[in-house]
């Protein structure tokens, strides 16, 4: 089976955290020395115009929170950005460099750790009222202590920081302006998706968490996520910290929002994240790359050149210091195509899709254009496969970024314990822009079943790379019931070269989501002759 999660585990394994506090410790004291000549740079720019200091910042319920300020003297009018800290030990540490020339370019800055992180106090209520409390309150510290007119506001978060910063938009009215970096748009959609718990990912949060005080309710939405129980009650928990579900505050001050997110995103699949931006009516911007959770903004982390930060700095020049810089004409969507990293911009995402594409799941394990009823395809629950997800949350995501995305060996896979459908080789290269959707029927004999679907595209050596996936699970059906699922694959934009086919791989087991199935149980997928089971492949 494949290990999902080490021990030392951590969303952010490529951030340099002494570097980053070396970093933090000359723009105190001016001393560079040791820094790069890059940091170094950065560091006597910030301190040319504003002066640093640590400070704790009065949240909710009187909770301290630790915070850094970048506050220029000059009694000037300017803009002021709040940076929620992401899901991390470190705090706000991971924002000090881009903190840094955000203040430089003129911002008076606040960044902050969220509650029972690093060291703030409370408790880590993820996205809930206290937090949103305690954005209002960081904005409250930062205009206190501005010396000139405020202008405009804006709300900056990575991960964890980009949910609270779109929940504080949606609360305070006095937010002209947000950049969510890896963010989420339904919780509840994340952590259930197609009604799968998503096991993998609280199992990350909590090893990511390991010195964090978890509030008591957070510790038991996790642990009954990972248990199965009171699936309605997490829902009702996670709806309040949606960003989707104060979607009409957010739409009628047409609060301008820019997102990041990653294609094989682990944590927030991108759909739940699609189905917020797609409802938001006033400007935005959504930028898809290759990678997985934080991968692609990592390097500007960390102060080298980065395109999602670049493009965050333009979105906030724009909506908040009125800066003309061309961010508004380029459209609202700018994807990074599998695995060639052509950036493509898009109008709208309804324009990334052109055609559909319509394969059939037939006999014999074809993908053909014509429906075939009457086939019956077994696969025997209980046993993993070599079709996973990704070989580590997080983690699989940098290799990808680096070009080195897994290879899957297609015939090591036991057709006993996976259905599998393979489509002709392409004549030319099949450019796949937007949402896979796959209708599928099967019989299981017992009341709750699962399944995960796999999209691969594969070489003529036989080895493969998972392009999209999406995982399904039926609960309290009646035994012997024939299930139709009808779902959407995760979004994707993937060339799949001339000679390369397509495999669909469709198995009972994956470390990444919760098995809703028995042990030794079969589920026997089908075609019924009035709901045939296809494929739809959306290309651009």
């Amino acid at each position: 089976m494949t290990e999902v999660i080490s021990a030392a585990f951590s969303l952010y394994p490529e951030l340099d955290a002494n570097t980053l506090t070396a970093f933090v410790a000359a723009l105190e004291t001016g001393d560079v020395t040791g820094l790069a000549p890059a940091r170094a740079t950065e560091v006597a720019d910030a301190r040319s115009v504003a002066v640093f200091s640590r400070v704790k910042v009065a949240g909710s319920d009187g909770d301290l929170l630790d915070a850094a300020l970048w506050r220029h003297n000059a009694a000037l009018p300017r803009p002021v950005i709040v940076m929620p800290s992401p899901w991390t030990n470190h705090g706000w540490l991971p924002y000090a460099v881009q903190a840094s020339v955000f203040a430089a370019r003129g911002y008076n800055v606040l960044a902050y750790s969220t509650r029972g992180f690093a060291g703030s106090e409370g408790q880590v209520d993820v996205a809930g009222p206290l937090d949103v409390a305690d954005g209002s309150r960081a904005l409250d510290h930062l205009i206190e202590r501005t010396a000139g007119p405020v202008t405009k506001i804006g709300f900056l978060g990575d991960s964890y920081g980009s949910g609270i910063s779109q929940l504080v938009a949606a609360h305070d009215t006095r937010v002209d302006a947000v950049v969510a970096l890896s963010t989420w748009g339904d919780l509840g959609e994340a952590f259930y998706e197609n009604r799968t718990r998503h096991v993998a990912a609280v199992e990350a949060l909590l090893k990511a968490a390991s010195k964090a005080r978890l509030s008591p309710q957070t510790q038991s939405v996790f642990e009954n996520v990972l248990a199965g129980r009171d699936i309605q009650g997490t829902l009702r928990w996670a709806e309040q910290r949606s960003p989707f579900t104060h979607i009409k505050e957010l739409n009628r001050r047409q609060v301008p929002v820019y997102f990041s997110h990653a294609w094989h995103e682990t944590l927030f699949p991108g759909n739940q994240t699609l189905k917020l931006f797609n409802e938001l009516t006033g400007p935005k911007r959504l930028d898809l790359s290759i990678g997985d959770h934080s991968g692609p903004e990592m390097t500007g982390m960390i102060g080298l050149p980065n395109r999602i930060w670049t493009n965050a700095h333009r979105w906030l020049d724009h909506h908040l210091r009125d800066i003309d810089n061309g961010i508004a004409d380029e459209g609202q969507v700018l994807s990074e195509v599998m695995w060639g990293q052509t950036l493509e911009p898009r109008p709208t995402w309804d324009s990334v899709t052109e055609q559909v594409r319509r394969l059939h799941l037939a006999s014999g394990g074809e993908l053909t254009e014509r429906p075939e009823a009457g086939w019956s395809a077994g696969v025997l629950c209980g046993v993993d496969t070599p079709a996973t997800v990704a070989d580590e949350i997080v983690r699989s995501g940098y290799d990808e970024i680096a070009g080195r995305p897994k290879a899957y060996r297609t015939d090591d896979i036991d057709r006993t314990v996976a259905a599998v459908w393979t489509a002709d080789p392409e004549a030319e290269t099949a450019r796949l822009r937007g949402t896979p959707r796959l209708r599928v029927t099967y019989r299981a004999a017992d009341p709750d079943s699962s399944f995960v679907a796999y999209l691969l595209a594969v070489a003529p050596d036989g080895r493969a790379h998972i392009v999209t996936h999406a995982p399904y699970a039926h609960l309290d059906a009646a035994p012997d019931s024939l299930v139709s699922a009808d779902i959407e694959l995760q979004a994707t934009a993937y060339d799949v070269p001339r000679g390369h086919r397509l495999m669909l791989v469709i198995d009972a087991r994956d470390p990444f989501y919760a098995d809703a199935n028995l042990p030794r149980a079969t589920l026997a997928f089908t075609s019924p002759e009035a709901t045939p089971s296809y494929l739809d492949l959306p290309l651009g």
